[in-house]
């Protein structure tokens, strides 16, 4: 006997534990030789981490795509993995220590701190992909990967050495994002944009004659940053902006420093913005340091890597500089600390012309929470421009697509105008740069020390000592080679050949730059092949106002707290269903525990099945169904299993879990159960009997139609009615998808579906009329056909019963004072005189029409107009939306009511 609920807490660890045991996601089954492959890599996350919504809707998606391939026969490969994350792992192991009153980093060396952090991440690396398995996630366990592994490495220092000997991986000076804190330049994903109220200070700057005294004349410029403006090695004003044109090529003198700088003619400088003129210092700041290269201007830069004052001994600073001794004792001072102290010292110069408020966004590090500096230092890089116009290409070819399309422009738009990529890190935990220098500074790029040692004795034609480079890869970098150093790559593997490229990737579409645009330069650069056919992004999860979750906001829903308290299939399936192609998630906890209700319906139906003594029949032919209702269903069925297969087919994942939710809520537990209850109920013999083989069959496809998107609740039924059954079968997780085509059954469809249809109109008529609930009223058919006759005469008493109809007539023409319903084409009407007042109905509508019109118009001014759509939060545009949605699909009740009434 089923027990009397679902509990998924006493049952997704034994069904997570039967599939491991059986491997069932195992790629390269013996019994899948010979079928077509499918493969996704998942977007490796943080070893540090632990699941938050956006992972758990992305390894649903995942895994809905991975069950379903897998339920259709193909040799799926979901390979697992998680990231070694640099910096964020750095931070957790040094916080470790600091907790443990243990040795700093520094105190311990490299060596010892990397063993640390091995250490650590054996202990604990694990967490998210045991909160993975929670979810369900269907991956081949026995593959998992660590972008730090032995054979993931091989393949970082390949793609490095050749790239390097191609010429595309050199070493520069240029600007980083440097994060002051860690000391080490972060890619502009870990930066984060912060709104900070802060102040512009205007500074007059002398102008200077030929002989460099001073002329009396004055520009003033305008920054938030006073403390670089030791760094200063230009002006620049607009080439057009006649203030300054007489002053283009002349000379001004850098206050507090001595050091002549010129004036120059540059774009860049805006005249409708402050003064029109720009301090440019090409070592401080993105923009300055275009400026700075096209005029040749020299980059100076005065911080060091804890963004303290540098200038003793800093030739670049002192060259052509007379600075004042306060400015030299700047020297050490913390960048705030000397930005009050320039500010101070200018003003006692009268060189401060005045001070604004200023609201501007300044870049944060998003785990040191400290503001990051543009900063002038050595790094490598590669010369991305020529991998990215194969990668390009690719998309537009058609060898990859997007999905959404929409999102091929983002795409597009980065690669176009792509800028040389800095791969190295200032950090000990990473895949350290293979590259040695000798005593003169030449450099020995080699995939081992031994090679490197073999080039150097080869230059001197002796053997040199050589010194390693301390840096390491960005995390960006290996994880860029995923989708084939995951499979063996640079060795030739069976699954390299079989694996690549992979179906589909599934990711969002804050990571297309950093991580998606990568893997495809990459993949062709060393495979000549693109490394995924498709690639569907999916949207954010919000909460369900609309706003984004955060920390500081208190808004974060864990995704592990709704499992525990609905099940892991509740969650996943209000995430697809919620999955439209380009739009964020409002998640909901009444969407879930919605869903779980929904698990609830199916399991009651099946203990339904089993106390009316439905069970499975392996002899049973659906096709060979003789009943005129279980043909309906069978073809409902099939139906149903032809829109989820077109919709997963398609990445609509919210179209595909709402057709089976429809099927499954809707035509099978609230109509077919409702209309085989008589038959049920009656006395034995064939139709009984049929009926019975058929609810077990339905539930059976019922079970494997909903398995992508819930797996524990369908694999514990299938079990469930095999053991009924006394039936021997494998996992639900390796059977095979539905093939129902043929159940296909119009004759069946429009007789039933037309008791369907028309008991619904009745329902809804009544609702929107306000029939009291209890009233028992008269349907009339008008001048109805032969077909209807017939129907009316098989299932009168079904519609009496279900539309709580007192009787049923038949009448030429519509009687007064009547409803009107129109059913497949035929015409019904409800007299309802004396039981509700037809003319107050319509005065009712007609007035509520006019509301709905009056809030829709009233919402419409909202929304076009510009100064509420910036100003209001995202989460106030969002409501009014969807509260216009709202208002317009109940007038259009309110209207079909009234059509209705006025029939």
């Amino acid at each position: 006997m089923m027990d009397k609920t679902f509990d998924p807490a006493a049952v997704e660890a034994r069904i997570a534990a039967e599939w491991e045991e059986a491997q069932a996601f195992r790629a390269g089954r013996p019994d899948r030789a010979g079928a077509e492959p499918y493969s996704i890599m998942i977007p490796p996350p943080n070893v540090t981490g632990s699941l938050h919504m956006g992972h758990a809707l992305n390894n649903t998606l995942q895994d809905v795509l991975a069950r379903f391939e897998r339920l259709r026969g193909k040799d799926v490969l979901w390979q697992p993995g998680t990231d070694h994350a640099g910096i964020a792992t750095q931070m957790v192991v040094e916080r470790r220590l600091a907790e443990q009153q243990q040795p700093d980093r520094r105190s311990l060396g490299r060596a010892e701190f990397v063993r640390r952090v091995w250490e650590w991440k054996a202990e604990s690396g694990g967490t998210i992909v045991n909160q993975l398995k929670r979810l369900g996630a269907s991956c081949d366990w026995s593959r998992e990967r660590f972008t730090m592994d032995e054979g993931l490495s091989k393949a970082v220092l390949k793609v490095f050495v050749d790239l390097h000997a191609q010429g595309l991986i050199y070493r520069d000076k240029r600007l980083v994002n440097w994060d002051p804190k860690f000391q080490t330049a972060i890619s502009d994903l870990e930066v984060q944009q912060v709104e900070v109220k802060g102040h512009l200070w205007h500074f007059a700057y002398p102008v200077v004659d030929e002989a460099g005294n001073e002329t009396g004349e004055t520009i003033t410029v305008a920054t938030t940053r006073p403390e670089t403006m030791l760094g200063d090695t230009a002006v620049a004003v607009h080439p057009e902006d006649e203030r300054y044109r007489a002053l283009v090529g002349k000379s001004l003198r850098l206050p507090l420093v001595g050091r002549l700088i010129p004036v120059v003619a540059d774009e860049y400088s805006d005249p409708e913005k402050g003064t029109g003129a720009v301090k440019i210092t090409p070592a401080h700041d993105f923009n300055d340091f275009e400026v700075g290269r096209r005029h040749g201007l020299s980059q100076i830069n005065v911080l060091d890597e804890e963004a303290r004052i540098s200038l003793e001994g800093n030739a670049d600073f002192l060259e052509g500089s007379a600075p004042e001794p306060e400015a030299l004792a700047l020297h050490g001072l913390d960048r705030f600390k000397a930005r009050e102290r320039v500010v101070a010292l200018m003003e006692e110069r009268g060189r401060l012309v005045t001070i604004e408020p200023n609201t501007h966004a300044v870049p944060h590090g998003d785990r040191s929470g400290v503001v990051i500096e543009p900063y002038l230092t050595d790094q490598w890089y590669v010369n991305v421009k020529p991998l990215a116009e194969r990668a390009l290409q690719a998309v537009r070819d058609g060898r990859t697509r997007f999905v959404p399309e929409t999102y091929e422009k983002t795409y597009f738009q980065w690669l176009e105008n792509i800028e040389p990529w800095c791969i190295s890190r200032q950090l000990w935990w990473g895949h350290q740069i293979p590259a040695w220098y000798d005593p003169e500074g030449n450099c020995f790029v080699a995939s081992s020390e031994e090679e490197a040692l073999a080039q150097a004795a080869a230059k001197h034609g002796r053997p040199v000592a050589l010194r390693r480079d301390e840096d390491v890869l960005d995390t960006w970098f290996s994880s860029g080679l995923w989708p084939f150093s995951t499979l063996g790559w640079p060795d030739a593997t069976p699954e390299l050949a079989r694996y690549y490229p992979t179906s589909a990737l599934v990711t969002g579409f804050d990571i297309i730059f950093f991580w998606v645009a990568r893997m495809m330069m990459l993949g062709l650069h060393a495979l000549d092949e693109v490394p995924f056919r498709t690639i569907y992004i999916h949207a954010l999860v919000r909460d369900e106002k609309g706003a984004k979750m955060s920390k500081s906001k208190g808004n974060v829903v864990d995704p592990l707290d709704l499992v525990d308290r609905y099940g892991a299939d509740a969650l996943r399936f209000t995430l697809a269903a919620m999955a439209a192609q380009g739009r964020d998630i409002k998640l909901s906890v009444q969407r879930v525990e919605g869903y779980r209700n929904f698990a609830t319906k199916l399991w009651n139906a099946a203990r339904f099945a089993e106390m009316n003594g439905c069970r499975l029949d392996p002899a049973f032919v659906p096709a060979g169904a003789t009943q005129t209702l279980n043909a309906w269903a069978l073809g409902e069925a099939a139906r149903a299993v032809a829109e989820v297969t077109a919709a997963i087919e398609a990445y609509r994942f919210n179209d595909a879990a709402n057709a089976a939710y429809r099927f499954v809520w809707n035509v099978f537990c609230d109509w077919y159960l409702e209309l085989a209850k008589p038959v049920l109920q009656g006395e034995d013999g064939p139709a009984k009997e049929e009926t019975r083989r058929t609810i077990a069959y339905m539930i059976d496809q019922i079970c494997v139609l909903l398995h992508p998107f819930m797996p524990f609740l369908t694999e514990e039924l299938w079990a469930t009615k095999a053991r009924e059954a006394g039936i021997e079968r494998g996992l639900l997780a390796l059977a095979a998808w539905p093939d129902l085509g043929a159940l296909a059954r119009p004759e069946a469809e429009a007789e039933i579906g037309w008791v369907v249809d028309l008991v619904s109109e009745i329902r809804s008529a009544r609702s929107e009329t306000s029939v009291p609930a209890g009233a028992q009223i008269p349907l009339v058919l008008v001048a109805p056909s032969e077909a209807v006759r017939e129907r009316v005469g098989r299932w009168g008493d079904t519609v009496r019963r279900l539309g709580r109809i007192a009787s049923i007539a038949i009448a030429e023409a519509s009687p007064r004072n009547a409803v009107q319903l129109i059913v497949r084409g035929e015409v019904a009407a409800l007299p309802l005189e004396g039981v509700v007042d037809l003319g107050a109905e319509v005065a009712r509508l007609t007035k509520e029409d006019a509301k709905l019109g009056g809030e829709v118009a009233k919402i419409d001014a909202k929304l076009g107009n510009a100064d509420f759509l910036a100003r209001a939060p995202e989460e106030v545009v969002e409501e009014q939306r969807e509260r216009r949605e709202a208002a317009i699909a109940r007038r259009e009740k309110v209207r079909e009511a009234l059509t209705r009434l006025q029939g």
